[in-house]
Parts: C-alpha cells; sequence; structure tokens
C-alpha cells in the first residue's frame, strides 16, 4: 500500500510539473499569435495590450486550457488498466 501512495504523489508532482510547463508554453504561443495578429491585422484605435489582454481572456475560457488538464486524466487510466491487467486479467 505504501509503494501505491509514493507512486501516486510521485505521479501527482511529475503530472504538475509537466501541466505547468504545458500551460504556460500553450498561453506563450497564443500570446505570440494575438501579437502577430495585431501586426498584420487592420485593428487601428486598438491598443496591442488591449487587444492581447482580450484575447488571453478568451483563451482562458477555450476548451484548448481544458484539453491540457488530460496530462492528469491520461496517465492515470493507464496507471490504472496497468493495475488491473495485472491483478485480474
Amino acid at each position: 500500500m505504501f509503494a501505491l501512495a509514493r507512486l501516486l504523489v510521485v505521479g501527482f508532482v511529475v503530472c504538475t510539473l509537466v501541466y505547468i510547463c504545458l500551460s504556460l508554453y500553450s498561453r506563450s504561443v497564443r500570446r505570440d499569435k494575438l501579437e502577430t495578429e495585431w501586426r498584420e491585422g487592420d485593428t487601428e484605435g486598438a491598443n496591442i495590450e488591449e487587444y492581447v489582454q482580450k484575447g488571453l481572456k478568451d483563451y482562458d475560457g477555450s476548451l484548448r486550457r481544458k484539453l491540457i488538464l488530460g496530462v492528469y486524466v491520461v496517465p492515470f487510466c493507464i496507471v490504472s488498466f496497468i493495475i488491473y491487467a495485472t491483478n485480474f486479467m
């Protein structure tokens, strides 16, 4: 039982680090795309900071942001299946 608890704690820490890195990278890519879109687009009168902040606010509620949570779900499902297959098949 102690080995399972240790596996879960270490797995959670690793998944959290991967989630943070992936989330920061995705947000950075989105920011770059918004800045490029502002420079190339016809957005007269709009400040670049306001435009980027509005775009990032829209990004925070997007599906892509929620899909990054799969970093926690997929490994949990794989480990659960391996444990089940090892013990009951």
